[in-house]
Parts: C-alpha cells; sequence; structure tokens
C-alpha cells in the first residue's frame, strides 16, 4: 500500500504546518489588499477642501449690524482677536435650520451674536447658540450698510448651501451632497453660489432671487450640478451677493 503525505485538514483538529503557513499568507494577502484598495480609493477622491468648524478659536462672541439679504446676516462693528470689524458673518442655526425668527426682529439692528465659526477662505458663517445667548440686542446706533453695483454677470459654477460649504459637511458640494444641499435650503440655511471664476476677487457669493428675495425653488433642482447663470451683483462689505436670474439657468455637460 502506498503511503501519502499531503496534508489534509480536520475541522475538529488542529490545521496542519502546511496548511497553516498557506491560510497565514492568504490572510496576510487580504490585509494587505484591502489596505491598499482603500488607499488608492481614498487618493482617487476629490480633495474635500479646506472648510470645517473652527472649534480650535473657541465660541466666539462679537457685536454687529443684522441685515437681511433675504438671509441673516451680521456685519460686524465691534470684533476680537480672530473675527475684525467690518466682517461679514452668515447667520445659521444648528443643524439644517435657519435663525430667521430670532434675526428678523432685530433687523437694522445692534445686536450681539455668539455661536461657533464656519470657515472656508473667505465665506464665513456663525452657528448661533440657542435663544438670547446667541443673538440680543444691545444699545448703540447702527449704521446703515453700503451697496456697490457690480454689474450684470453670466457664471459658471455651482448652487450650494452656505453651512456645509462652509465646513460643516466635507466636501459639501457635488452632486453627492445634492440631497443634504436642499435640506439645508429648505430649512432656510443662505444658499452660496461657487463660481468657477473670481468676481470681484471672491469665488463664494450669496445667492438670492431676481429682486433681492428667497432663491427660487425652481433653482432647487440645479442645486449641486455644474450650471451658467446670469444675473446682478452687488457688493456689502466684504460680501458678493448674486442676485441670479432663473430663466437664463442652464446645466453644462
Amino acid at each position: 500500500m502506498s503511503s501519502n503525505n499531503k496534508p489534509f485538514f480536520v475541522g475538529y483538529l488542529s490545521a496542519p504546518g502546511p496548511l497553516r503557513r498557506f491560510l497565514l499568507a492568504i490572510c496576510v494577502l487580504f490585509i494587505v489588499g484591502f489596505a491598499a484598495l482603500g488607499l488608492t480609493l481614498g487618493v482617487a477622491q476629490d480633495d474635500p477642501g479646506p472648510g470645517a468648524f473652527r472649534f480650535d478659536y473657541g465660541r466666539q462672541t462679537v457685536t454687529g449690524v443684522i441685515e437681511l439679504t433675504p438671509y441673516p446676516l451680521v456685519r460686524v462693528t465691534i470684533g476680537n482677536d480672530r473675527i475684525k470689524p467690518g466682517t461679514t458673518l452668515m447667520l445659521a442655526g444648528q443643524g439644517k435650520s435657519s435663525v430667521d425668527k430670532r434675526a428678523i426682529p432685530l433687523e437694522g439692528q445692534l445686536a450681539k451674536v455668539s455661536g461657533v465659526v464656519l470657515q472656508r477662505g473667505d465665506l464665513n458663517m456663525l452657528q448661533l447658540r440657542g435663544g438670547r445667548n446667541g443673538i440680543s440686542a444691545v444699545e448703540g446706533a447702527a449704521s446703515k450698510q453700503t451697496r456697490e453695483p457690480l454689474g450684470r454677470w453670466k457664471l459658471a459654477g455651482e448652487i450650494c448651501d452656505g453651512k456645509c460649504l462652509a465646513g460643516a459637511m466635507r466636501p459639501g458640494r457635488g452632486l453627492a451632497h445634492k440631497a443634504c444641499a436642499n435640506l439645508c435650503l429648505l430649512g432656510g440655511v443662505p444658499p452660496v453660489f461657487v463660481s468657477t471664476q473670481e468676481v470681484d476677487g471672491s469665488e463664494f457669493l450669496l445667492i438670492t432671487g431676481p429682486d433681492g428675495d428667497a432663491l427660487p425653488k425652481s433653482a432647487y433642482d440645479y442645486v449641486a450640478q455644474f450650471i451658467t447663470v446670469e444675473g446682478d451683483v452687488e457688493r456689502r462689505g466684504d460680501l458678493l451677493v448674486f442676485r441670479m436670474d432663473p430663466d437664463t439657468l442652464e446645466v453644462l455637460e
């Protein structure tokens, strides 16, 4: 009778030495292979950008004039080491919510605002604390913001919600973010147009309807897509406002 010395695996016994070495090699190959695949997929993704919650700043409290575009802003008049006077901060609540109910009664008045800064380049937003801790009127005269018309422009770019774009989500733009962006905009978060070309030194513009009213609901179908659109641009301090003409919206392939 001939003897057969090939290793044979039996479930209730320890694996023979040659099979153990083979299984160990397979496990190592799987681990290294999946790690390499994960690294490859990560490297292939677009850079999410520098936007972020600036928790490293700590809670920020400044005083300024509340303005509506119609989305609430604060034009800082008394700043601090982080936020200089003249800075314009878009305002948003926690989650996907606006601060309209708290800000509208204070339109044109001085107010103290407090919260966490979100920042992406020259785009600045403040996520307010709750109640009067987040926004409250203060005594003092409020100067009126001048508006500088910059003419009619045709821009290419993307409509995003300002909060996620500023850093609440990363990357906060693109088709993968469309559903989240629409929920934020429906909640009253200020919308921002990201232009492929700078307009008077900035690629970020607060976008509104043609009469300076809220972004038309018809424009929501174009959120997070690469589009061209025409409209009038005006400067308010360090912020640009783009009053888009919805009839000129076109999707670029």
